[in-house]
């Protein structure tokens, strides 16, 4: 199947894509952005190849907040269950998956702010989501909620010590993680300066902490981004040979 338009939902302008919209426009891939914080109206699902969801900083069960959520979870079942389209989430993207899909998603019983340590379960070390990384992986961290219990037929890819669920698959149609590949330079002061996750950060870690962890995460940057371009190779291979 080839990937030559891709919807994106985010919800918040500024927690998009990052590092992948470098690899999307090097592939010649059209994509179109649909901010859903901004009302923004869900297009024709049809038009396009692959849907990607992003993370943001409401929390699935926050319908009355946000009605806008009632229709994007919609959306995300016909894609998957009609359309039979690629899916791939991120943070929120993957938490909405699960809600929509059936399984369960609520406050976890740990908050993880920081670069973090990932490892692949079993299925996860034969997955082709993630050939060719490191069974153990870091990355951001930037949540409190989590997947408590997965929807049926779904595969647990990888886990962290405060979180077992930190990465879903579906055969070779969806991918979705809890954690963030997506990070570029300007992530960490970028999302500081959303109230929400400033408060989650210095609840979790400090009011010092976001100039620590933007130090962080530049020294890790490089090892970050690699391993987001072996994953969106990873990807583009599965969806191609689906």
């Amino acid at each position: 199947m080839e990937i030559n338009r891709i919807l994106i939902f985010q919800h918040l302008r500024i927690e998009h894509p990052g590092i992948f919209r470098d690899f999307f426009k090097e592939d010649g891939i059209e994509c179109h952005v649909i901010e859903l914080d901004e009302n923004q109206l869900i297009p024709d699902l049809n038009y396009y190849d692959a849907l990607w969801v992003m993370g943001g900083p409401m929390d699935v069960w926050q319908e009355a907040e946000y009605p806008w959520l009632v229709e994007e979870k919609a959306a995300i079942r016909k894609v998957v269950n009609e359309l039979g389209m690629p899916y791939v989430g991120i943070c929120l993207g993957h938490q909405l998956l699960a809600d929509a899909l059936g399984g369960e998603v609520g406050p976890g019983e740990h908050t993880e702010v920081g670069v973090m340590e990932i490892h692949k379960t079993s299925m996860g070390k034969n997955s082709p989501y993630l050939k060719k990384m490191p069974n153990k992986i870091n990355c951001l961290q930037w949540h409190s909620a989590e997947v408590k219990h997965a929807p049926v037929g779904m595969d647990t890819l990888s886990y962290s010590e405060k979180c077992s669920i930190q990465s879903l698959s579906l055969g070779s149609q969806v991918f979705t993680m809890q954690y963030h590949q997506e990070t570029i330079a300007s992530t960490i002061s970028d999302w500081s300066t959303i109230p929400t996750y400033n408060c989650l950060l210095e609840k979790s870690r400090g009011k010092n902490f976001a100039d620590e962890l933007e130090q962080e995460v530049s020294k890790n940057i490089s090892d970050f981004n690699k391993t987001a371009r072996q994953l969106y190779n990873n990807w583009k291979t599965v969806v191609l040979e689906s």
